[in-house]
């Protein structure tokens, strides 16, 4: 069977090797944007994941003539009313250890509940025949650490702490990671869709 084309719309080095893990199985060849000649950020103006994730889906959709695949994700902390949620990437900088150490400091002095967070990510699929879309959102919960553990992961990981496995997202295995995180449920849900494309593009 010949592999369908799909373009990863990201400029995240770390989101680019999670995707390959996530769908690299599916008979796909999986492009990047340097692959196929796109050298243009997306402005992210959205006020929501989704509509971010549509900016870039549309954009390097256009671009590139191919299936598309873009994402939206960020970390949502209860302690500061939902932010730094659609501007995680950004805020404060580009410096994650200084990000991460400054919202362990943000949420000093609180325990339990005063310390949730969640990732929230929101997939969208662009088809380049007609560019109808499809969308797939997955969420993760947790608890901001108290110090930050794990070298494994990316962005905000190791300050992102599992209760119920005792450890950070930075300090588990690549596969336990994408069965729980919010990327992995979004890319469970794409992936039928992935699927069925790729059928019909070989009958």
């Amino acid at each position: 069977m010949a592999r369908t084309q799909l373009l990863i719309g990201t400029t995240s080095a770390g989101k680019l090797l999670e995707w390959q893990s996530l769908i690299g199985d599916l008979p796909l060849e999986l492009l990047t944007l340097h692959d196929v000649g796109i050298d243009f950020d997306v402005e992210e103006t959205g006020d929501t994941f989704a509509q971010n994730a549509l900016l870039k889906a549309d954009a390097y959709g256009r671009a590139s003539g191919l299936l598309t695949l873009t994402e939206d994700a960020g970390l949502q902390v209860a302690a500061l009313n939902g932010g730094p949620g659609v501007h995680s990437a950004r805020w404060e900088g580009s410096d994650y250890a200084h990000k991460n150490a400054l919202l362990v400091r943000l949420v000093e002095g609180k325990e339990g509940a005063a310390r949730a967070c969640r990732y929230a990510c929101v997939v969208v699929l662009r088809r380049p025949e007609d560019g109808k879309l499809w969308y797939a959102r997955g969420e993760a919960r947790g608890q901001i650490a108290h110090v930050p553990a794990g070298s494994g992961g990316f962005g905000y990981d190791p300050i992102f702490y599992v209760p119920r496995l005792g450890c950070t997202l930075a300090e588990v295995p690549i596969d336990e990671k994408d069965r729980i995180s919010h990327r992995g449920r979004a890319a469970g849900r794409i992936r039928p869709i992935l699927r069925q494309l790729i059928e019909r593009r070989a009958a």
